[in-house]
């Protein structure tokens, strides 16, 4: 059976601490990457260690699991190499025997990021705050039919469709582009033969899996509210990074999911353009920041906070269907007197909605309803049982629980993989 981690808000909800966990606990054979590309950042703490994942799935920590980028990934040969050379400086058991990469994966370019920066600079003010990794191009050329798949390295007209690709590049931003794409010809051509032991049927590798029943982790990346169709667009990223996104991305079989698992930051956080309608400019939001360490694993950027928002969360769970929910970071609230949760947007007219629009001018006229909260003002890092928790913070989580009508079955109260309490 399959079991999916999705985040629910504006990424960086804590999902990768949560399939490290569930990895060392339920022993799933596979862990799978479905979307997205290197843009993502998933934090792992165990013991004195810390691993970040960006391209690879986080399962390569746990030396029993097999590991695949599927089909829907776009692919950056720099950083796969890269990050399998971090973890096997950290001496990380037989990590390039448990990785497999898709054949049909798009391969995100040098040429990519080179366009990424230039499309931001463009926008000026209106720039989506991409991490100018080339994630956006990719998908592009990929959607117009130009794009370059895993496969096409190993024939020679690769270069020639390279170039090409790189002329109608050129065509647009002339000598702004500064991209040698000789180079690049260069470099797969040196690293083909490297990568082809890792290239993998993913259609046929997750076939023969489902058809085994091997159990299965599905590591989201991102979260709904950058989904590219259910997200606040255009501020999104370009993939689908819902529940869809990982049926699609791995030729998944919706009739073996078992658990669709949300994960929730106990406030909210989002790098980059866009709204944010509980964004905390003042003290409350810096006070996040500064206790939560919210500076993002991909882009070191600081990241925009704000309290919880409710109407965010029905609205996400309205597309993916959680079956459980994982609240993260509870411990990061506990020197608060007081905590915020918005239950509801008012609208230029007064009328109170409980549902994300999808228009963004109209939502920059919105103000959040809030329902505030005494704080616990204790500390409850570390804990690991439901009857350890103050009473206060038992309350928050019940809010949460009653108004999504969805059991928090995981919370998280620390860095440690350990730090977990389970109900």
């Amino acid at each position: 059976m399959t079991s999916i981690i999705l985040g629910s808000q504006w990424g960086d909800e804590g999902k990768g601490k949560l399939t490290d966990h569930l990895l060392a606990t339920n022993s799933f054979e596979i862990c799978a990457r479905a979307a997205g590309g290197h843009n993502a950042g998933h934090s792992i703490h165990t013991g004195t260690q810390k691993f970040s994942f960006h391209l690879l799935p986080s399962g390569l920590v746990n030396p029993d699991t097999d590991n695949l980028i599927g089909s829907g990934v776009v692919f950056n040969v720099d950083a796969f190499f890269k990050e399998l050379a971090d973890l096997d400086a950290k001496n990380v058991p037989n990590v390039h025997k448990r990785i497999h990469v898709s054949s049909r994966c798009h391969l995100n370019l040098t040429l990519h990021a080179a366009v990424d920066g230039l499309s931001e600079k463009a926008l000026g003010k209106d720039k989506i705050g991409t991490t100018k990794r080339g994630i956006g191009p990719s998908y592009s050329t990929k959607a117009s039919r130009d794009g370059l798949r895993l496969h096409d390295i190993y024939y020679d007209d690769f270069a020639s469709k390279l170039r090409t690709l790189a002329d109608g590049y050129r065509a647009r931003y002339g000598d702004l582009l500064e991209y040698d794409v000789e180079e690049e010809i260069q470099k797969f051509q040196n690293v083909k033969e490297k990568l082809r032991p890792y290239i993998v049927d993913a259609v046929e590798y997750m076939r023969v899996a489902q058809e085994k029943k091997r159990s299965i982790l599905v590591e989201g990346s991102q979260a709904l509210m950058l989904d590219l169709d259910f997200g606040s667009y255009p501020f999104v990223t370009s993939s689908n990074c819902s529940i869809g996104g990982c049926i699609q991305g791995l030729a998944l079989s919706p009739f073996n999911v078992k658990n669709i698992i949300g994960v929730v930051k106990a406030y909210t956080t989002r790098v980059g353009g866009g709204p944010f309608p509980t964004e905390d400019l003042g003290e409350a939001g810096t006070k996040l920041q500064d206790i939560g360490g919210e500076i993002g694993v991909s882009t070191g950027r600081r990241r925009r906070c704000g309290w919880l928002d409710l109407v965010v969360l029905k609205y996400s769970a309205a597309v993916n269907y959680y079956t459980t929910i994982n609240l993260t970071k509870l411990d990061v609230l506990d020197t608060f007197a007081t905590i915020r949760v918005a239950v509801a947007y008012i609208t230029p007219d007064g009328e109170r909605i409980t549902s994300f629009p999808a228009d963004l001018n109209f939502l920059e006229k919105c103000t959040p309803e809030y329902v505030d909260f005494e704080g616990w003002q204790t500390s409850t890092q570390g804990l690991r049982k439901w009857s350890d928790l103050p009473v206060q913070a038992q309350k928050y989580i019940e809010l949460i629980e009653s108004s999504l009508g969805i059991k928090i079955g995981y919370i998280g109260t620390g860095k440690d993989r350990e730090d977990m309490i389970i109900r």
